[in-house]
């Protein structure tokens, strides 16, 4: 029985797309079995409906849960937060601790603004940078979130998304007049940066991921903050996903890169919301030329989750424990590849550890079995692993003795062309596509 599938459907006639995150529909993994709904987490292990109990080898709260689901310093700093009141007509002092302890471990930076989601902050941050360069072009590359400043290049091109977010995504409801106020250049290639730069005048902000499958190279860096003083260009590096998960503060500051705005989301509260920009003060004190505010981001739990998490990621060096785990899951699959055949290739981005399939058109239908074949052995497992600090070493090993059974029939059903009937469910959606 699968409890969970009954509810979607419910929940698509009631709720457009099914849910508020086009990542978590369950057609992006294996339609009809993926459990769909949980009823408890701890640590890595899920369980649905059903009661059955699974353990978390995927997006892990899409990334927002970096010590692992419910833990138990941060939920109890959260439980005396609410019973204390989260929401009054004064403020909460812990939003002054937070910003001071975001600034300690961002020493080049002293202003910062609170939301609670990326996609938020992200418009938060562009607002202000927009405000202070009183320009309203964007340059960018990888993906920022919903918001119309984002979405808007692909008004005037949809195609302009598509090594970014996903093909065919539809800038509708977006202002036709945001059209050419966002524009897009690839990742890490200096010379379309640079000829992208060139080509559009009265650009003002430059926005790019941290990190998200392969880190930047320095000369790109590099070319990015010189051509960024030239001009008089607001840089933002949106460290939502990347953030805390390297270094407590973010891959820009183990790179040695001194953007203008740093933002931060996803792990921050441990899966309570919580969201950061971060900035130099020159910047940020723009924010008060502007109109930036909403009572929600004045609510206590965010601010209380944030500093506990942030605490605890200091206390335990959790982002060496990152890299630790996502290096061995990776390395695992290599060997298992090797062993078995499989032509597969590893990302870099060891605490978001990724293995991309080399099958072409047959990648998608290979990745459903894949997904399939971890379900059925008690796993929920994609072709990407966020580590947490609740994935030990020995929990990686029992994955890996998965996978290995796994990819064996991946390998057999290659060589004799039975993958397609072997699945027991329709081929996943094309999943996002970053980074370029």
């Amino acid at each position: 029985m699968n409890t969970g599938n009954k509810l979607w459907s419910k929940a698509k006639s009631i709720i457009p797309g099914g849910n508020g995150l086009l990542s978590k529909r369950p057609d992006r993994y294996a339609k009809d079995i993926w459990p769909v709904y949980y009823s408890k987490a701890k640590g890595c292990q899920i369980w649905d409906l059903d009661n059955n109990v699974y353990i978390d080898m995927a997006q892990n709260g899409m990334g927002t849960s970096i010590l692992g689901y419910a833990d138990d310093d941060v939920n109890q700093s959260v439980i005396s937060a609410i019973n204390n009141g989260i929401n009054t007509t004064l403020n909460a002092p812990e939003e002054v601790e937070l910003a001071e302890k975001l600034l300690e471990l961002n020493p080049s930076m002293s202003g910062v603004k609170f939301a609670r989601g990326g996609g938020e902050a992200m418009s938060l941050a562009v607002r202000i940078a927009r405000t202070h360069t009183k320009k309203d072009k964007v340059l960018f590359s990888g993906y920022h979130g919903w918001t119309d400043w984002y979405l808007a290049t692909n008004i005037s091109s949809d195609s302009n998304l598509d090594e970014h977010l996903m093909p065919g995504l539809e800038p509708s409801g977006v202002p036709s007049g945001l059209s050419g106020t966002a524009i897009p250049f690839k990742y890490k290639d200096i010379g379309n940066f640079k000829k992208v730069l060139d080509s559009n005048k009265d650009i003002g902000v430059i926005v790019f991921e941290g990190a998200r499958y392969s880190l930047p190279s320095a000369d790109f860096l590099k070319t990015i903050e010189i051509e960024s003083k030239k001009r008089g260009i607001v840089v933002i590096v949106d460290e939502i996903t990347s953030g805390l998960r390297m270094s407590t503060s973010g891959v820009y500051s183990l790179l040695n890169f001194n953007p203008d705005i740093v933002v931060y989301g996803k792990g921050l509260g441990n899966g309570f919301a919580i969201s950061a920009v971060v900035g130099r003060k020159e910047v940020m004190d723009s924010a008060q030329d502007t109109f930036i505010s909403s009572s929600m981001w004045t609510e206590r739990v965010g601010f209380v989750a944030a500093l506990a998490t942030l605490n605890k990621l200091s206390q335990h060096n959790v982002h060496q424990h990152l890299i630790e785990v996502g290096e061995y899951i990776g390395k695992g699959w290599l060997e298992l590849s090797k062993k078995h055949g499989l032509d597969i290739s590893i990302t870099d981005f060891k605490p978001l550890i990724t293995f991309k399939l080399n099958y072409d058109e047959d990648n998608n239908a290979i990745a459903t079995l894949f997904i399939q074949e971890m379900l059925k052995r008690g796993y929920l497992a994609s072709t990407s692993v966020y580590v947490t600090y609740s994935h030990t070493i020995d929990i990686a090993k029992q994955y890996l003795k998965v996978v290995d059974e796994v990819f064996e029939i991946i390998v057999d059903a290659i060589a004799n062309q039975k993958i397609l009937d072997l699945l027991e469910t329709e081929m996943r959606s094309d999943m996002f596509k970053r980074l370029n």
